[in-house]
């Protein structure tokens, strides 16, 4: 599975799910995306500076989940987020089936968003890269929704599990 491979090459441990976990990693996360777009954009006319600052924002984009300390609590959007991207990594058996044809439309958008976008910084086409970046911006935000709402039911249905258990 493609996010596995992520957490592997990004070398996601438990401390670092923790703390990426933080809203405040989630949210400047956000950052990345446009940040990249803006570098590919522009260089041309950055010229040999554009090495470095493209070093400098993939190294932002490794650095972001190991920046923050764990959260407080995760009562929150941004770290059910992250906590439900684990399960569908780790633990995918958890995942209720109703999940799986959402996520499959999630990453074609994602995945058709992304070459459009990419295909507009090759070609310095501004429609597509614009068209393609909110794309992938949209669809990754719709990812996260999803992947709250899996974190939501396979807890809620883990409480109901252990409850009745208890009754008995």
């Amino acid at each position: 599975m493609m996010q596995r491979t992520a957490a592997k090459y990004f070398t996601m441990s438990e401390e670092v799910w923790a703390r990426h976990a933080n809203p405040w990693s989630v949210w400047s996360r956000y950052s990345c995306l446009p940040l990249l777009i803006a570098c590919l954009w522009w260089r041309d006319w950055l010229g040999m500076a554009f090495w470095p600052v493209l070093v400098v924002l993939l190294l932002w984009v490794w650095l972001n989940p190991r920046c923050f300390s764990k959260p407080r609590d995760t009562h929150n959007w941004a770290s059910q987020a992250v906590l439900g991207e684990q399960i569908l990594i780790y633990q995918l058996e958890r995942v209720p089936l109703v999940h799986y044809q959402v996520i499959k439309v999630i990453i074609t958008v994602l995945s058709v968003s992304t070459l459009v976008c990419a295909a507009g910084l090759w070609f310095q086409e501004a429609i597509s890269t614009s068209v393609g970046a909110l794309g992938v911006i949209l669809s990754k935000t719709w990812f996260l929704d999803r992947m709250v709402w899996l974190y939501q039911s396979v807890t809620s249905s883990s409480i109901e599990m252990a409850a009745r258990q208890a009754k008995t």
